[in-house]
């Protein structure tokens, strides 16, 4: 299973084909894993991938599994198992 690579920041068009776009807005967006790619953070294989470029964020709804975070120094990544 291969990983997301944050050595070099991350750009959502390296994965386009892994990763299926659910929603996007001006500052961030929301991913669903379709192939399989694992956590930058822990290695598991994750459900969805929200990517921010904004300073604060807020959830309304907290997933059932565990969380990770990611970071770059663009953006934050926050991924559900």
């Amino acid at each position: 299973m291969s990983r997301l690579d944050l050595s070099d920041g991350f750009d959502v068009h390296d994965y386009r084909s892994k990763l299926k776009l659910l929603r996007q807005d001006a500052g961030s967006m929301s991913l669903a894993n379709r192939e399989g790619l694992g956590c930058p953070a822990c290695g598991a294989e994750f459900d969805r991938l929200f990517v921010s470029d904004d300073d604060t964020v807020t959830f309304d709804a907290a997933p059932d599994g565990p969380i990770c975070l990611a970071r770059t120094d663009e953006r934050l990544l926050v991924l559900t198992h």
